[in-house]
């Protein structure tokens, strides 16, 4: 009778891990979703932006001088608009969030009750504008950095490109990590979008500087 007793006892311990061990194992990727988008949007388009700000240039500037000014400047104006952006669009969400409190607390005649709890689980628009800014900041670090140390026009563009491919494949990568989907599809939907952009920029400063004289 004993070993049997002990013998429900494991069976049971056992069924109780491996429903944890199940439990564990099922995630829901859609809570992540938010964060994931900003931060890997926000280095994305710190990435792209700034590399073919850099990569345009190059094609009428040869000087390295011209391509890190660009590519600095282009970080600082893209921080700032992706700070100012995301805090007005947070803060309109709680506005919109804290009205729609607002009217329920009324039509229940002034029962709110988890009110509190609502308001502590709204988003912090100063938070958010400064996660971007970095994540942005990230992102264009990569070319700066890449073409801040060699003087060689030719290897200067080749080396900018180079890294801001292998960042995107990074930042598809990791996307694809945290949400849970296809890492090769993911990279390569990101790599393709970068090359894009800085091919259409190149070809098009190039088609102006000759028009222009530069």
């Amino acid at each position: 009778m004993a070993c049997t007793e002990s013998k429900l006892t494991i069976d049971g311990r056992g069924r109780g891990g491996g429903e944890d061990l199940k439990e564990k194992q099922q995630f829901d990727y859609s809570q992540r979703a938010q964060w994931l988008r900003a931060a890997v949007l926000g280095a994305n388009d710190g990435l792209v932006s700034t590399a073919s700000m850099m990569v345009g240039v190059g094609a009428v500037k040869t000087d390295v001088k011209s391509m890190v000014l660009t590519g600095f400047a282009g970080l600082v104006a893209g921080a700032c608009s992706m700070a100012i952006g995301e805090f007005v669009s947070v803060h309109s969400q709680v506005d919109v969030e804290l009205a729609q409190m607002a009217r329920e607390r009324a039509s229940s005649g002034g029962a709110a009750a988890g009110d509190e709890g609502g308001r502590s689980d709204l988003p912090v628009p100063a938070q958010a504008a400064a996660a971007s800014a970095m994540a942005f900041s990230v992102g264009a670090a990569v070319p700066l950095l890449a073409a801040g140390f060699i003087g060689s026009y030719r290897l200067r563009l080749g080396v900018v490109s180079a890294a801001a491919t292998a960042a995107l494949v990074a930042f598809g990568v990791a996307g694809a990590v945290l949400g849970g989907v296809p890492a090769g599809r993911s990279a390569a939907r990101v790599v393709a979008g970068g090359w894009l952009a800085m091919a259409v920029t190149f070809g098009l400063m190039k088609a102006v500087g000759g028009f222009a004289g530069l």
